[in-house]
C-alpha cells in the first residue's frame, strides 16, 4: 500500500502546479459501494478506477470513469483497438511497481509515480466535459477522497506526460 510520504509527495507536486484540492477523510474503502455513503453530499463526480493489462501486447492501462458508469472490458478493448477479450485486470504487483499503490487505491493521481509513462490512461470524457465542479480520486490512499477541478486534472496529466485517451462510457 502507498505510504503517507507518497501522499505528501503528491500534495507537494499538486501545489507546485498551483492546483488546489479539497479532501474528504473516510474509513478505508475498497469498492465504490463502500465509498459512496461518505461522498454522497459532495458537489462533483466521484470516480472508479481500473488498472488493466492488454494480454497480447502486455501494455498497462489505467481507466478512470464516473462511479456510476458500467465498464465493459470487451467493448473498451475494441474502442481502444486492442481486440475483444484482450483487456484483463492487472496483477496488484504491477500496480505497486508502476503506480506505488495497491488494491483499492488505483487512482489517476498515482500517475505522477509512473516516471517512464508506461501506463496508458483512459479517461471518461464526462469527467472533463460534464460540467462537474470537481472530480474525486483517492490521493494514494483509500481512506481519503481528493477533489480536483477538471481543468486541473488535465493540467496534472499533461505535466506527468500522460495524455488521456478520452472515451465515452454512456
Amino acid at each position: 500500500m502507498a505510504t503517507p510520504e507518497l501522499r505528501t509527495e503528491l500534495v507537494k507536486y499538486l501545489e507546485s502546479l498551483n492546483i488546489q484540492t479539497v479532501c474528504v477523510d473516510h474509513p478505508p474503502v475498497f469498492t465504490v459501494e463502500e465509498m459512496m455513503p461518505h461522498l454522497q453530499d459532495l458537489s462533483g463526480a466521484v470516480t472508479k478506477n481500473l488498472f488493466l493489462k492488454d494480454k497480447k501486447k502486455k501494455g498497462l492501462w489505467l481507466v478512470s470513469v464516473r462511479h456510476d458508469r458500467p465498464v465493459n472490458l470487451n467493448d473498451l478493448a475494441k474502442k481502444l483497438g486492442l481486440g475483444s477479450g484482450n483487456l484483463r485486470f492487472a496483477e496488484e504487483a504491477a500496480m505497486l511497481e508502476k503506480l506505488k499503490v495497491g488494491q483499492g487505491c488505483a487512482t489517476a493521481l498515482a500517475l505522477f509515480c509512473d516516471k517512464d509513462q508506461s501506463v496508458k490512461f483512459v479517461l471518461d470524457s464526462d469527467l472533463v466535459n460534464g460540467g462537474h465542479e470537481r472530480v474525486y480520486f483517492h490521493p494514494m490512499t483509500n481512506a481519503v477522497s481528493m477533489g480536483i477541478k477538471p481543468e486541473d486534472l488535465l493540467k496534472f496529466l499533461k505535466e506527468t506526460g500522460h495524455e488521456p485517451v478520452l472515451q465515452s462510457f454512456d
